[in-house]
């Protein structure tokens, strides 16, 4: 194939010293095309250079350069292929544009003050500039910005660009699959979905089913299906915000709470509410229940924690401590305490069955949005860094549990529920941070920010492991499928975001 395109294509084309009279050459063995094919394209990689050497030949050195670049156009017209525009050689000006910048320089320089300068100018150009002449003002400026804006942003692509690809070059297995334990979330969305009419306050993967449910302030709860992305129900009832959604460990029930300070159980059967609990005197804030499912707490602007009975309904505790709204409360995972967050700058830890408050956390400085508990494999990466690759003995290392909290400080802080002290501070976020979520796998911590943005924040290392432009308002929620590569998002935006993870 490399012979057949040397012969067809150099075998029709004439050397520039070749006569009009002279054959064309055909027929010439495989050896001597290769040749020629080297010594057009290795020994002269630059046709332009020719005509500095034919100028140095002749000894030319007063000679018209015009008249050898014409000569060199021409013979770039008969052997450069036939899709090369040769006119793209000269790269010059048409009239037109060389008066404009002409003009756009004489303005740039009686602008500057230059009036030498400027009179030496107009006379070399043949050009004077006029005062009220309003096109050619600021041009050359306005020109010089518009080409460094560009400049840098193609510099931001090129360096996205970059990271796309050593991600995908990066952190594969052989069978390109990552492990699972480092699925993080990764762009582009795999799925924008709207339906809402106001602001996303919740976003809540089902535990068993294809199924994702998003709360809003217009007063609905959706059910999408997160694989395609398909809208499947609509569930009304509450009067007013929604602020928080939970499922039991089956899947059979979910709870909800909103600002019509009211509680709603649904079965997920048939999308009906069951039970709506009252008792709190102000909007409710948060709801979960624990690990076994008999019980649910909810969180209030009442500054109480009320422990509600799933099966009757009734509310069987109230846990007081608080001195301001209580923004988020939830059950450790062995279901024995119970970690709250308020707007009086405070975390606190209690034994939900007695009521008693174990731990007060002071350390945020601003009011305290969100809690999550850490699962049990975060503990390996905990202690690996707070003591290093240092081999501590088992009694000396931290047990647990863990907690991260986030503030509106723009910090996220990670607590050891049982010395009450602060592992660590992951600063970052320019806004405030408004919701976590743990990876299954332990090793990361993701938060959702004010500053459009969810940032994944690796426990081991203490730094963020990466940051994505997730929405074009404030990112409200997150979650992340507890056995599944996905993660949710809401924003302020009124969009709902599926991302997978690889």
């Amino acid at each position: 194939f490399v012979g057949l395109f040397f012969f067809f294509w150099f075998g029709n084309n004439k050397r520039p010293d070749q006569t009009a009279a002279a054959p064309k050459s055909r027929g010439r063995p495989l050896l001597a095309l290769t040749l020629r094919a080297a010594r057009v394209f290795v020994l002269q990689p630059c046709l332009i250079c020719s005509v500095c050497r034919e100028a140095k030949t002749k000894g030319a050195r007063g000679a018209k350069v015009e008249e050898v670049l014409a000569r060199t156009r021409t013979h770039l017209t008969r052997t450069l292929p036939w899709w090369f525009d040769a006119r793209l050689l000269t790269m010059v000006l048409s009239s037109k544009q060389k008066e404009e910048l002409n003009r756009a320089i004489l303005d740039y320089v009686r602008a500057q003050g230059l009036d030498a300068s400027l009179a030496a100018l107009q006379d070399e150009l043949g050009l004077s500039v006029d005062d009220n002449e309003k096109k050619s003002s600021g041009l050359l400026e306005k020109k010089w910005t518009s080409v460094v804006r560009l400049q840098k942003k193609v510099l931001d692509l090129e360096t996205k660009l970059g990271e796309v690809q050593t991600e995908m070059r990066g952190p594969m297995k052989l069978g390109g699959q990552r492990d699972p334990k480092a699925w993080i979330p990764r762009p582009p969305a795999r799925h924008d979905i709207s339906g809402h009419r106001l602001p996303i306050t919740v976003v809540q993967f089902h535990p068993v089913f294809c199924a994702l449910a998003t709360g809003s302030e217009d007063a609905t709860i959706k059910i999408w299906d997160y694989e395609s992305g398909e809208f499947e129900r609509t569930l009304k009832g509450h009067t007013n915000s929604i602020n928080d959604i939970a499922f039991d460990s089956s899947g059979n029930i979910m709870a909800s709470c909103s600002a019509d300070l009211t509680v709603k159980l649904w079965t997920f059967e048939t999308f009906e509410c069951t039970k709506t609990l009252h008792g709190h005197d102000h909007n409710v804030s948060s709801v979960q229940f624990t690990p076994g499912g008999d019980h649910l707490i909810s969180a209030s602007r009442d500054k109480t924690i009320r422990v509600w009975e799933v099966s009757t309904g009734f509310n069987v505790r109230t846990l007081k401590g608080h001195t301001d709204w209580v923004r988020k409360a939830r059950f450790s995972p062995d279901g024995q305490l119970v970690a709250s967050v308020s707007n009086d700058q405070t975390a606190r830890v209690w034994n939900y069955q007695s009521g008693e408050c174990k731990h007060v956390l002071r350390g945020h400085e601003h009011v305290v949005e969100f809690v999550a508990w850490a699962p049990p494999a975060t503990t390996k990466a905990i202690n690996t860094m707070v003591f290093g690759d240092n081999v501590i003995p088992e009694d000396d290392q931290l047990t647990g549990p863990f907690f991260a909290t986030a503030s509106r400080d723009k910090t996220v802080k990670l607590w050891d529920a049982v010395s009450g002290q602060c592992v660590h501070s992951f600063a970052g976020h320019d806004n405030w941070v408004r919701w976590l979520a743990f990876h299954p796998g332990g090793k990361f911590i993701l938060s959702a920010a004010d500053d459009k943005t969810i940032r994944v924040w690796d426990i081991e290392h203490k730094r963020c492991m990466k940051s994505l432009e997730a929405h074009s308002h404030f990112v409200s929620c997150v979650d992340i499928h507890k056995s599944a590569p996905f993660v949710a998002t809401g924003s302020v935006d009124q969009l709902v975001r599926v991302w997978d993870c690889r």
